[in-house]
């Protein structure tokens, strides 16, 4: 499925050097934020991780949302709609740990859900 789900907090450090933000390797790793982490990381919760630069964490955050292959809630959303797309439900199973979401793939996820 997704390769970042194997990542470990030093691939992660190497994903934010890559994008262009290597000031912000260690407030990743001293987070211990690894690729199954990555999809509980939002603009909202990069302050927390000591980023604070208002365009960094916009550009840091869309670069994540093109990895992670999801879209984050438009802010004009009505709250009567669903919070997120299926994909991101999805991968919020796969940050599990455990053989039950190793072995989960999108298509049962979807099954899953349909049900």
């Amino acid at each position: 499925m997704a390769a970042f789900l194997q990542w470990s907090v030093q691939d992660v450090a190497l994903w934010v050097e890559s994008i262009g933000f290597p000031q912000y390797k260690a407030c990743f790793t001293e987070n211990f934020i690894t690729g199954r982490k990555l999809i509980h990381i939002s603009c909202r919760s990069l302050p927390q991780l000591g980023i604070t630069d208002y365009q960094h964490m916009k550009m840091i955050s869309a670069r994540l949302s093109e990895l992670l292959g999801v879209t984050e809630p438009r802010w004009s959303r009505s709250v009567a709609d669903p919070p997120q797309d299926d994909r991101t439900a999805f991968l919020k199973m796969k940050s599990r740990t455990g053989q039950q979401a190793d072995s989960l793939t999108y298509e049962q996820f979807l099954i899953n859900i349909s049900k």
